[in-house]
């Protein structure tokens, strides 16, 4: 048994130095020196193993055993998520549909602004709500080249707006976690950030419209930003207070977009977005096209989300665990490390359990998805194995990239450097709301999942807000609502955005591009919290 040690140096800003070298590595590397993401994550990974075994004092083999189990969770469930959905969507641009799929959009609205506020935003946070882990990124960022973005623009965008729904993403799974490590009332959490977090889909469709148009061309659109926002926080806060976790995105998102398709048969800007603005061909109303080449257009991701919603429903979760979910113990790192106060409240074993439910896994889901869907326009067994095939090899680098990332993450979680970083935020006193909600952006930003995030800080969070007389039920959900917004700079989420816009060596561009977004974002998040902690009357929805 190997305890973690959180100031190995004797002094705080050193050890919290020594611990934040490996994210300064790889953020450097990827946004400054424009390296490779598959080369930057392994620089990232051998510097947390330099600075795990030689300053933390963690044993090598257990160093090991955590990069490995950080690598194999890259591959399954998040690498597999990932193959899965560019496999379909290689079907469809095969088959010639992809292109129906622009114009049926286009149909709706030829506007750029508004065809980005449509797939990114609405579209981008159903596919959270039903998957998650860069299933929305890598799909939004596909429609948004087809219909004429730049694969910078399509990736970035679809970055910054998949935030809003992240921390009820894949079926509320973010805040059952939170609950689990906590000990709080899972109502009351899914409660409090239903309450934190509905401001931001009301800034995020302007902002997000900004980001492409600047500010003149998304003032042009705020009726269609307001309503879609208007119309995707209220479910947001009515049903994570009402119900819990499980369905908010999905619901909120299918409103949302509704109330945006029926405001474009009443109302579209005065002003057409020029061609010249936009990046790449504009998009043609479709003309001559049946009722049914546009259903079958569509049918691939109708198949996708009725059956990924239906594999992400708890008791088909349950039904499919019950036939195969093989839990293997990590070696040399199960039950081998403890974390000790003061960041957890009592010395204990930390787990390392891969759970290998490839049945259940949202992966799964998709695939089988991908494979109804390419029956049903046509494609031969033949033809969808030898898709499969090119598919595999197009994503392998980005999957190797991903498999380094999680290994980061997962040898800072068991060294205790994240521990280390957590104490850092912690030690800022009346300020803590603010830097607690920045502690969730960068673990998330860490470990590439708002799950992770709060796993590794939720307890942290809890034990700091009793300790400083604040609510453990608002810093534990902060770090769940300050985490969506590193999740448009965390390497995994950049890798997904790249590979399906066919970027892949190019992560530091994407990353430039959302960099100071995520940041101020998150800011923002803190000072809504630290208002929530001491002001009035934000603090009349706290709960104690």
């Amino acid at each position: 048994m190997w305890q973690q040690i959180y100031d190995p140096l004797g002094n705080a800003v050193l050890s919290t130095l020594c611990a934040g070298l490996p994210i300064a590595v790889l953020m450097g590397a990827l946004g400054i020196f424009r390296v490779r993401a598959h080369w930057a994550a392994l620089l990232g990974l051998g510097t947390s193993f330099v600075i795990a075994v030689g300053v933390f004092g963690m044993p090598s083999g257990m160093a090991l055993g955590a990069a490995a189990y950080g690598g194999v969770f890259g591959l399954f469930p998040i690498g597999w998520i990932v193959l899965n959905v560019l496999f379909l969507y290689r079907l469809t641009h095969e088959q010639g549909l992809f292109h129906i799929l622009k114009e049926s959009i286009a149909s709706a609205t030829a506007d750029p602004r508004l065809q980005l506020l449509l797939v990114a935003f609405c579209f981008g946070a159903f596919f959270e709500g039903v998957a998650g882990f860069g299933a929305p990124v890598a799909v939004t960022g596909a429609i948004l080249i087809g219909l004429g973005f730049s694969p910078l623009k399509a990736s970035g965008l679809s970055l910054i707006a998949n935030t809003a729904p992240v921390a009820f993403g894949s079926m509320g799974i973010p805040i059952t976690s939170l609950q689990v490590v906590t000990g709080l009332d899972l109502h009351d959490l899914s409660s409090m950030v239903g309450r934190q977090l509905p401001v931001f889909p009301l800034i995020i469709p302007l902002w997000l419209m900004a980001a492409y148009a600047g500010m003149r061309g998304a003032l042009a659109v705020w009726p269609a930003a307001l309503v879609a926002g208007v119309f995707f926080a209220v479910p947001q806060c009515l049903v994570s207070n009402l119900h819990g976790p499980w369905l908010v995105d999905n619901i909120s998102a299918v409103i949302s977009m509704g109330a945006v398709l029926l405001l474009l048969r009443f109302w579209h800007p005065k002003e057409k977005w020029a061609a010249d603005e936009n990046d790449g061909e504009e998009a043609a109303p479709a003309r001559g096209r049946s009722h049914a080449e546009v259903f079958r257009a569509w049918l691939p991701w109708l198949i996708l989300s009725v059956v990924v919603f239906t594999w992400g429903i708890p008791s088909t979760q349950k039904l499919l665990n019950g036939i195969s979910n093989p839990q293997i113990p990590v070696p040399w790192l199960h039950q081998m490390i403890e974390r000790v106060p003061p960041v957890v409240a009592a010395a204990k074993p930390e787990e390392a359990i891969f759970k290998f439910n490839w049945l259940s896994a949202s992966g799964t889901g998709i695939l089988l998805s991908a494979l109804l869907a390419g029956l049903a326009i046509g494609c031969s067994p033949r033809q969808m194995a030898l898709e499969y095939w090119r598919t595999l090899k197009m994503a392998r680098i980005s999957l190797l990239t991903i498999a380094a990332m999680m290994s980061v993450g997962f040898l800072t979680r068991y060294s205790g450097l994240d521990a280390t970083l957590g104490l850092a935020f912690a030690s800022t006193g009346w300020f803590y709301p603010l830097f607690g909600t920045m502690l969730g952006w960068l673990g998330v930003a860490l470990t590439g999942s708002d799950t992770s995030s709060n796993v590794l800080f939720g307890s942290l969070q809890t034990i700091t807000a009793s300790q400083l007389g604040l609510s453990p039920v608002m810093m534990a959900s902060a770090n769940s609502t300050g985490g969506v917004m590193g999740k448009m700079i965390d390497a995994q989420s950049i890798v997904v955005a790249g590979t399906a816009t066919g970027m892949t060596g190019r992560e530091g561009e994407i990353l430039r591009f959302v960099f100071l977004h995520s940041i101020v974002l998150a800011i923002l998040v803190g000072l809504y919290v630290l208002l929530q902690a001491y002001v009035f009357p934000f603090n009349l929805v706290t709960i104690p």
